[in-house]
């Protein structure tokens, strides 16, 4: 207890903090033990503490190996600006001159100096290594420790030497910090730096503030970009781009949009990017435009969004720059535009690299696109990646998530799948398995005989495109698995094979569909741009034609229409059809050409540059499910019966039919209401509808009282929308 307490009373000392976060005590405590330890804990966790206390409160010095000379001088100042004793934190590198390395030296001689941090070429200088054989040191940390792995996002051979020259300087405890890893990475890990044994602590990795969208790049992404940029004013954010290049010409388009950036990237000098990285943390620039040589160890808090101009090289990569958002708990953006191209440009890239190098990197970029283009959660996607399971799903907090996709049944398609692995002796990637499945005579496929197969070809009748999902999605519910060690061999879990003795209901949305990068596309987004004043006006005229048709404003438009007018500008009937929950049936209503006509007034009055330039909308064909459920409806069968035949939950079915008649579509469903419910609760409802404001169900919920059934309420409201909106 008192060993506790005296570390509680340590950290509100040189910290100010008054307890510990996560397993940050725990981790501490066993390295003061004399254990070596291993930390996997998510950016913005407080990785960085685990070695800082009890560096001050061990005897010694602990050498601190880290990659970065940036992320290494804004440490040693934050330990600077706690201390009250000079030296108590230097580093050692390139940057100083013999005068500054003579002082560093003769401040660690003296024992003034708890932490040394140092980079991994400098560790391995013979000077350096006599210097240091000569010193007390407490413990070894290696921050960013992924970067000894080849499987890791950012792989320096220097940090495989690591484990010599330690041996060579003398034992103490090893402390090993990384913000990303995989199963495969962190074996790597351990197996590099000789510590097999280290107890290890691993944090969650969800950040439930960040927001996760990935859009389609199109030949417009610098004017995306602007947008986004002014409809989060005063916000300081980071966008990553792959080339220097592309840095240096986002930063000058941004400064020329009047929005305060600068570059960020390893070939500018060091004092320049010293300058720029002060002025983000002094918030004197917004925003930052980085090649990921920017952002490790910057402790700024409050970055409000993350960019991705180009797809990440690897899910580790990504993970790790988005962690850099919402580190306060608060906002955090995290925007990604992805295109096919970008992937063949990263591919290229490999040729000329050492096979097996060629063949990791490939493996970390099917993962990429796999997340990319994924319907699916994902939250539940990157998680999955890290070896952590997450139960929702839906996460409420992510483009797939916020715009769900409709399900379907796949049950044939995995039991295919799961066959097909297993016939190939499941020595075999995902790409391999697909072209099996799908009876494609590759030269592969064709050297192994497996075109002689009695399974090869037996998804041929399916849509191509089904595949990739299928196995994805199979991956995540844990009936594949991917092997560690031969990365990318799909295998059956015991779940797969039970799964194949009783086939039950396997549900699963497509992947998303990415043209190419001179298409231009639409791009719903979880975030929306908005004119106040144009939204203000448009409410009015929403009042007005309400108070004339006796209807609540809801009825004329759902606010997210609203929204949406007051971001696209549609000046036509046509252009407002691609308005959310406007339909074919709204825009027939008269009151339509009353709107578009206020739009256009309002764009013409004030010179506004309508988005429809910027990003043509396409028309979305009604689903096919949606067509299905019309008819049924039609037919008067039965909403659950409707609801079990398409493969739905109710509350499923009944997010459909408010989607048909919010957009337009009258429905009459008086036939299941009189089955269901009982005649005054549906007077009692609908009445509640014609005197509100809102169609907000919690709302509803609260005024109508427990009596009342969520479904029963949903119902209700859907008769009434359907009658009097449409």
């Amino acid at each position: 207890m008192t060993e506790k307490k005296n570390l509680t009373e340590a950290l509100k000392k040189y910290f100010g903090f008054d307890k510990f976060k996560g397993d940050q005590e725990r981790i501490i405590q066993n390295l003061m033990d004399g254990k070596d330890t291993f930390v996997l804990m998510p950016t913005g966790g407080g990785k960085s503490l685990c070695y800082q206390l009890p560096s001050l409160l061990m005897e010694g010095t602990a050498i601190v190996i880290s990659p970065l000379i940036a992320l290494m001088k804004n440490q040693v100042d934050v330990i600077t600006n706690l201390s009250e004793n000079e030296g108590t934190a230097h580093y050692l590198n390139s940057s100083l001159n013999k005068a500054a390395i003579d002082q560093v030296k003769a401040d660690v001689l003296a024992g003034r100096t708890k932490l040394l941090y140092v980079a991994p070429e400098s560790l391995t200088k013979e000077d350096n290594v006599e210097f240091l054989k000569s010193v007390k040191i407490s413990f070894y940390a290696i921050d960013e420790a992924h970067c000894i792995s080849e499987w890791g996002h950012d792989f320096r051979p220097e940090y495989r030497r690591i484990r010599p020259i330690v041996n060579e300087i003398g034992p103490a405890p090893i402390i090993a910090l990384t913000a990303t890893a995989t199963d495969k990475v962190r074996t790597d890990i351990k197996k590099n730096l000789g510590i097999v044994d280290a107890t290890e602590f691993k944090s969650s990795f969800n950040r439930p503030n960040l927001y996760y969208e990935v859009r389609p790049k199109t030949k417009d992404v610098d004017k995306d970009i602007i947008k986004f940029i002014k409809q989060h004013p005063d916000k300081s954010g980071i966008i990553y781009c792959l080339s220097r290049k592309k840095v240096e010409e986002l930063a000058a388009i941004l400064r020329a949009n009047e929005i305060k950036a600068a570059a960020y990237h390893a070939g500018l000098d060091s004092t320049t990017r010293t300058q720029t990285q002060d002025a983000f943390l002094m918030e004197d620039i917004d925003v930052i435009v980085a090649t990921i040589a920017f952002g490790m160890g910057i402790d700024k808090p409050d970055v409000r969004f993350v960019i991705h101009y180009d797809i990440p090289k690897s899910l580790e990569g990504y993970y790790q720059e988005t962690g850099r958002a919402g580190r306060d708990g608060g906002e955090g953006i995290c925007l990604a535009f992805y295109s096919n191209k970008d992937l063949q440009k990263l591919d290229k890239f490999m040729e000329g690299k050492p096979v097996a190098e060629q063949d990791i990197g490939r493996q970390l970029l099917v993962e990429t696109a796999a997340y990319a283009e994924t319907s699916v959660c994902r939250r539940k996607m990157l998680l999955h990646y890290f070896g952590e399971v997450y139960d929702k799903d839906n996460c409420g907090n992510c483009d797939n998530c916020l715009h769900p996709k409709t399900k379907i049944e796949a049950k044939d398609q995995l039991v295919t799948t799961l066959n097909a692995i297993l016939a190939i002796k499941e020595n075999f990637r995902s790409d391999y398995v697909i072209d099996f499945i799908i009876g494609k005579e590759t030269d592969e496929i064709l050297a192994h005989h497996h075109e002689t197969q009695d399974l090869f070809g037996a998804g041929a009748d399916d849509d191509d495109k089904i595949w990739n999902p299928v196995i994805r999605q199979a991956l995540i519910a844990g009936y594949l698995k991917k092997e560690v060690e031969n990365y990318g061999l799909l295998k059956v879990t015991s779940a797969g094979k039970k799964f194949l003795k009783h086939p039950s209901s396997f549900m699963i949305v497509k992947d998303a569909e990415f043209q190419d990068m001179d298409e231009t596309v639409d791009h719903d987004g979880g975030i929306s741009a908005l004119d106040p004043t144009l939204s203000a006006m448009l409410r009015d005229l929403r009042k007005k034609v309400s108070k004339r048709l006796q209807r609540p404003p809801y009825v004329i438009f759902q606010d997210v229409s609203m929204e949406q007018m007051a971001t696209d500008y549609p000046v036509t009937l046509e252009e407002l059809k691609n308005i959310q929950g406007v339909g074919e049936g709204k825009v027939k209503q008269p009151y339509a050409q009353e709107f578009v006509d206020l739009i256009k007034a309002y764009c013409e009055e004030n010179g506004i540059e309508r988005q429809v330039d910027m990003r043509v909308r396409t028309v979305a064909k009604k689903s096919m499910l949606k067509v299905k459920i019309i008819q049924s409806i039609d037919r008067q069968i039965a909403l659950d019966d409707i609801a079990d035949a398409q493969g739905l939950e109710f509350e499923e079915l009944l997010d459909e039919v408010e989607a048909i008649v919010y957009s337009g579509t009258k429905l009459n469903i008086d036939y299941f209401l009189e089955e269901v419910m009982d005649e005054d609760h549906i007077d009692d409802i609908y009445d509640y509808f014609s005197e509100s404001d809102t169609d907000k169900l919690s709302v509803a919920q609260d005024e109508l009282g427990d009596e009342y059934t969520e479904d029963e309420i949903r119902l209700v409201r859907i008769k009434f929308i359907s009658e009097m909106a449409n």
